[in-house]
């Protein structure tokens, strides 16, 4: 080993004598990168090798790169980079090789070569990292597109973008990203070939036998690329994502029009195709004259959106989903959205809003979400009885929707409905009870408000009764809370006596008992002593900072610091896995003053 890394020292004699010789680096400097790169290259030959020598070996060799880079641009050098650069640049190279070798699998390794080539080493240097990069990982599309990127843009080799575009269609034949960037390199391309013409024409250059082909430079290539990816692919997503990628070019008008009648034609069964063509409408072109004022600007903007809904209209006809009309409403609501400060304008969109999400839940194809957008509107506007008929309505379409039943029981409670009661009840028969927390929560909430104490109690004795432990556990809390703020400390006691034995249990059940306790005028200690008992019971083999504040507890005024030493032994015997050590640093703090 010693050896080979002699001679990969004595290999870089040269171009280090060479840095020192012009002026780069000093003596001592060379002395250390002498140094440093000898204990660097006895980590790259040992017998078990690690990957982040490697990669600290190259880090190490591209730190030295930018010193170069930047001493030469401090003194203004720029000669001998074939004795400087060049033979690092390979170095790196080979030790990236040795690297991506022996951990093929690690795309990033790979990813950071090719950066680096694309930095500091020739072209030809990236086509062959890509190369093998593809044969150990062709089953990554992204890399496919890397390489034939690379060779648009880095090689400028059309023929070899495309070439690999197609070897990455034979592997990920219904690949849309491999497609859409196939069809954008032919665009580009195409854009590519007709600067050229463009240039040699206004130069009056004769070129001779050499033609540029009409076809290609029509966009010809693309719509061929076209046809063989919605051969394979049929979904009007991928269409129109094709269609927007040639609405980037200038030149593909006629391209444009046929991707457009193509989507006309053959896929209507789709709700986004008429989401597409609606929304064209709004990009038409308007009357120039009426632009000129506020009003007019309206006018023409809500002639767009008329004409959108027309389309929109068409497409709820024949196509009567509830895909079509999420489309229509997103429509109507992304458009009240946007400022105005034309009243007409603003109303005519609530309007058109309003009845969209009227007619899509008729027909029971509303989706759940946009129920909220349609009380907010409504209530926005004070319209209470519309509100209040929407909230039922909403009830009776997704009566097992947790979210749904909260949204429009908060509704009615703003609104101040008397049929509130009856719907927390019916609420709660409809929805998985599993999720019933949220209502549970609220009808306490509304209860505490509006209903008397012994409603309220009963609220929260049925709640106490439910089969969900999330539920339980919440409702003695809120129960426990409650209590102490209408009946003070002798009804919280009693409270918490009734409920401590009843499982399941929460921490926060006794640290609120405990809070309540210590905020008296007078704590009991027995008191504080029964409630970290009872708690302890419970949450005693995993819960550190229960034993801590227990012994924080004694060592207060109103306790006993000879009962510590008792209720530490306790905590080491009780306490299980992580929590024993946690407790143990925990302690050791706090007898030292530090907690």
């Amino acid at each position: 080993m010693a050896e080979i890394v002699q001679q990969r020292i004595e290999e870089r004699i040269p171009e280090l004598e060479q840095l020192e010789r012009v002026g780069l680096f000093t003596k001592k400097e060379v002395k250390s990168i002498i140094k440093r790169a000898t204990a660097l290259e006895y980590k790259l030959h040992r017998l078990i090798i690690n990957k982040e020598d490697f990669i600290a070996y190259i880090q190490y060799e591209i730190n030295i790169l930018e010193l170069i880079k930047k001493r030469r641009a401090h003194i203004h050098y720029q000669f001998k980079r074939e004795e400087i650069e060049y033979p690092i640049i390979h170095r790196i190279n080979s030790v990236f090789s040795r690297a991506t070798k022996k951990w093929k699998d690690d795309v990033q390794l790979w990813l950071s070569h090719v950066a680096f080539c694309k930095k500091w080493a020739t072209k030809a240097q990236i086509s062959k990292v890509f190369s093998t990069m593809l044969a150990i990982h062709p089953d990554k599309p992204v890399m496919w597109i890397m390489a034939a990127k690379s060779e648009l843009e880095d090689r400028n080799s059309s023929e070899s973008a495309r070439h690999l575009f197609l070897r990455a269609l034979r592997f990920h034949p219904n690949n849309k990203k491999v497609y859409q960037e196939y069809f954008r390199m032919e665009l580009l391309h195409c854009e590519k070939l007709r600067k050229q013409k463009e240039e040699l024409e206004l130069a009056q250059m004769d070129l001779g036998e050499y033609e540029f082909s009409p076809e290609i430079l029509s966009a010809k290539l693309a719509e061929i690329v076209y046809r063989e990816s919605t051969g394979k692919i049929k979904e009007a997503e991928f269409v129109i994502s094709l269609l927007d990628i040639a609405a980037i070019f200038k030149f593909t008008k006629e391209l444009q029009d046929f991707i457009l009648q193509d989507l006309q034609a053959n896929y209507t069964e789709d709700s986004l195709t008429w989401d597409f063509m609606a929304r064209r409408e709004l990009e038409a072109p308007g009357a120039g004259e009426e632009l000129q004022t506020a009003k007019g600007r309206a006018s023409d903007t809500n002639r767009r959106e008329e004409r959108c809904c027309q389309v929109y209209e068409e497409g709820v006809k024949s196509l009567n989903t509830e895909p079509m009309w999420t489309c229509y409403a997103a429509f109507c609501l992304e458009r009240l959205k946007r400022k105005t400060n034309v009243q007409e304008l603003k109303e005519k969109r609530q309007e058109r809003l309003l009845g969209v999400l009227q007619r899509a839940h008729n027909s029971s194809l509303l989706k759940e979400e946009y129920y909220k957008n349609w009380l907010q509107v409504l209530l926005s506007s004070e319209d209470a009885e519309g509100a209040a008929g929407v909230a039922m309505a909403a009830t009776q379409r997704y009566s097992q929707s947790v979210s749904v039943w909260s949204l429009s029981l908060q509704t009615l409670i703003h609104l101040e409905s008397g049929a509130v009661g009856k719907l927390f009840q019916d609420a709660l028969t409809h929805v998985n009870p599993k999720e019933s927390l949220p209502l549970w929560q609220l009808q306490v909430q509304w209860s505490v408000a509006n209903q008397s104490p012994e409603e309220t109690e009963a609220v929260f004795k049925r709640g106490l009764l439910s089969a969900v432990a999330a539920v339980a556990m919440e409702m003695k809390e809120s129960y426990l809370d409650w209590s102490f703020s209408t009946g003070g400390y002798k009804k919280a006691r009693k409270t918490f006596t009734s409920l401590n034995e009843n499982r399941p249990l929460s921490k926060a059940f006794f640290t609120k008992m405990i809070q309540i306790e210590k905020e008296q005028e007078t704590p009991k200690m027995s008191c504080l002593r029964d409630y970290y008992e009872r708690a302890l019971q419970e949450f005693g083999t995993s819960d550190d900072d229960l034993w801590l504040k227990y012994i924080q507890e004694e060592l207060g005024p109103q306790g006993q610091p000879e009962n510590c030493g008792k209720i530490h032994w306790r905590a080491m015997k009780f306490l299980e896995g992580e929590s024993v050590e946690r407790f143990t640093s925990k302690y050791t703090l706090l007898q030292t003053g530090h907690l």
